[in-house]
């Protein structure tokens, strides 16, 4: 979608969540149920629109995964706008299903585009590494690991994968899109109830990185590798088998950054540009 807003349209702004759990990603599919596919229907019924919206996301989310902080936009005319702006949280909230929710619809400033403008992502994945397994009520949102993990350990290995970097042996490789990343966070921290968290920030993710990176960073945690192994994988640059891609369910979109409203359009165009490491490309 272009950051050109037509003329006679708004751009909207929506901040969500959503549980994962019985959603097949963000995605709009033609047979299964996604997120995109529940929120677009609906804000085209509860606004009496002839034609479904188009919406543009912050982070395509995989199938299992869930949101607190999710970010999406659509462009619509000033005149339904102003018809429905004022009622459409509630009426959102009488049609979307239980496991979607949106929270905020406002206008977005000039240059805002949900995708490209973003600076940083955050997630979190969360692990419960108790001998007895997971407390039944959090099952769907904690992994259960079932050997004690170092906090530590899981700690010092993160800090050799700050930074920009090619993580393409922690993703999954789509033709035609970069695998550089600047990984701006990666710690661990045990709650007091036990659960134990990975925070996890980048100005972007590729496919399957942060759940690549937390498996990783598990199996230091529990012994079986040492504190260097995930820098050594992380400079063969090359997909490696023995990363074990954690479950979904663990894993929540927390908040997605913005720059301040003047820097919005720049930082979208910088933003599409395709990324090479320093020494790397097109010479």
């Amino acid at each position: 979608m272009s950051d050109e807003v037509e003329p006679g349209h708004v751009r909207v702004r929506l901040d969500l969540s959503y549980d994962g759990k019985d959603f097949s990603g963000w995605a709009k599919q033609r047979v299964l149920r996604t997120v995109q596919g529940e929120l677009e229907s609906a804000l085209q019924i509860v606004m009496r629109l002839p034609d479904p919206v188009e919406l543009t996301v912050a982070g395509r989310t995989d199938a299992g995964v869930h949101a607190r902080g999710q970010v999406a936009q659509f462009d619509v005319r000033d005149e339904v706008w102003a018809e429905h702006h004022d009622k459409l949280l509630r009426r959102l909230a009488g049609r979307l299903p239980h496991d979607v929710r949106v929270w905020k619809a406002a206008e977005a400033p000039e240059g805002f585009n949900a995708r490209f403008s973003a600076i940083w992502r955050r997630y979190a994945y969360r692990v419960g590494d108790h001998q007895g397994g997971v407390d039944p009520l959090r099952r769907g949102h904690v992994l259960w690991h079932q050997w004690p993990l170092d906090v530590d350990a899981m700690n010092e290995a993160a800090a050799a994968l700050l930074g920009e970097h090619d993580f393409a042996a922690y993703c999954k490789k789509r033709e035609g899109a970069t695998t550089i990343r600047t990984l701006q966070q990666l710690s661990w921290e045990r709650a007091e109830d036990g659960i134990v968290t990975a925070t996890v920030r980048a100005d972007a993710f590729c496919h399957n990185m942060v759940r690549s990176l937390v498996g990783a960073l598990l199996h230091v945690g529990d012994g079986h590798r040492p504190t260097d192994w995930p820098g050594k994988v992380l400079r063969a640059a090359v997909r490696d088998s023995s990363v074990h891609v954690v479950k979904p369910h663990g894993l929540t979109l927390e908040e997605v950054g913005y720059p301040a409203d003047e820097l919005l359009a720049a930082r979208s165009k910088e933003a599409r540009n395709m990324r090479t490491l320093p020494g790397v490309g097109c010479c």
